[in-house]
């Protein structure tokens, strides 16, 4: 069995960020940039709420140089590279798809889907109907007062009940989105033949408990975090007991982060790039386009993986919570606060809404962590940058700064688009 790799805080931070695509700078660029970032993110996370742009979208802007909107719309459903599906909604990459059809098969055969193909059986064969006569459905194509109301957070009409069970379990895929609304076919008719097979239980588990590493890029393999993340994989003892197998064999490399208080495991190929950054050298293939992230500001997505679901604070000592979803009385920031990462810290937090009456970024609260970084000439330059590329990615005309203080910093802020 291999030594440990033991690294510090801040060779973590730079790993997970670089394998993400956020550090030192963007690497990637335009539609073929977006394809190499969504393999590299391993699970982009969609969310339907726009503020300022949706999740997933800024997700990739803080990655790919001259990304716009709505571009992985096109990878997945113009050009078939990729498909999304989950409780946990993530678009994913359509080689992979044996393998999810598996998990597809597995929430098939749990109670909670039996009770749902029992309860909703009758909307299900006429919703597997629709589609083969069809082609293509949105939930939208139905009446109420022509189907039967049910009170569930999936639906309100058993037809959107039966289609996303059928999504759910296999048969249906998402054709298309139109406002974010799915448009369902049968799965034959959007995934390619030869993909179209369940990969064996044994040999899904590895897969996914693999992406799973690399997603999160150092990972504690903890069960909870699968399941979340997947749907149901293993119990505990069984990630134990198939980590410590991939250990043995090569495949997993044991990671010591002084001070975390968990051990670690990485890709076992990930090694050379951690020694790299161990040495102070930056990785030859992560070298940026443009600036880098310490010359250019970048803000990251609220659902993006490196700051969502807690891991800020292991990463960054940095408290960070989607605040979109609290009461307003409950809020200690702003309804859509995002990190802001200078170098590989994330040093301040900025509210945004876009004022589309006038095309206006408006940024109603900024936090600083520490306030004399905002005195810093350095920071100011890169949070103008930040802002300046922001405002050009959501096309908006101006910008609306009058809440950032101090002063000083408020003044080098663009005012318009450029």
């Amino acid at each position: 069995m291999a030594d440990k790799i033991v690294i510090s805080p801040e060779v973590a931070r730079r790993f997970i960020l670089g394998k993400q695509g956020l550090w030192p700078g963007r690497r990637w660029q335009g539609k073929a940039g977006a394809d190499t970032a969504m393999r590299a993110i391993e699970h982009l996370q969609l969310d339907p709420l726009t503020v300022v742009a949706r999740s997933h979208d800024l997700t990739l802007h803080s990655r790919v140089a001259d990304y716009t909107p709505g571009l992985w719309e096109t990878l997945a459903y113009d050009e078939r590279r990729y498909f999304d599906w989950g409780g946990w909604l993530a678009v994913r990459p359509m080689d992979e798809l044996p393998y999810w059809r598996n998990l597809m098969r597995r929430q098939r055969d749990e109670p909670h889907w039996r009770q749902q193909a029992k309860l909703h059986g009758p909307a299900i064969d006429e919703m597997r109907e629709v589609l083969r006569a069809r082609g293509t459905v949105a939930n939208r194509d139905f009446e109420m007062k022509d189907r039967t109301r049910h009170d569930s957070y999936r639906g309100r009409k058993d037809s959107a009940l039966a289609l996303y069970y059928l999504w759910r379990t296999g048969e249906a895929m998402v054709h298309h989105r139109e406002r974010f609304e799915r448009v369902y076919a049968l799965a034959e008719a959007v995934a390619p033949a030869a993909l179209l097979y369940e990969a064996g239980d044994a040999e899904t588990e590895a897969f996914m408990m693999r992406k799973l590493v690399a997603f999160h890029g150092l990972d504690t393999l903890l069960a909870a975090t699968a399941m979340a993340s997947v749907g149901r994989l293993m119990s505990v003892p069984d990630t134990k007991r198939w980590s410590e197998a991939e250990l043995a064999a090569g495949r997993l490399a044991r990671v010591e982060v002084e001070s975390w208080k968990r051990p670690t495991v990485a890709l076992a190929e990930d090694a050379p790039l951690l020694a790299e950054l161990a040495a102070g050298r930056v990785p030859a293939a992560w070298a940026p386009l443009g600036p880098s992230t310490r010359e250019q500001v970048s803000f990251l997505a609220p659902l993006d993986i490196v700051s969502a679901r807690g891991r800020s604070k292991t990463l960054f000592d940095f408290e960070y919570v989607w605040e979109v979803y609290k009461p307003v009385h409950l809020r200690r920031f702003g309804y859509y606060a995002l990190p802001i990462l200078w170098g590989d810290r994330l040093v301040a937090r900025a509210d945004f809404k876009l004022d589309r009456t006038t095309n206006t970024l408006v940024i109603p609260g900024f936090w600083l962590e520490d306030k004399a970084t905002g005195r810093d000439p350095e920071f100011g330059q890169a949070l103008a940058r930040g802002l300046a590329d922001l405002l050009r990615f959501l096309g908006a005309d101006k910008l609306d700064a009058r809440e950032v203080l101090p002063v000083a910093l408020r003044k080098v802020l663009p005012k318009r688009r450029e």
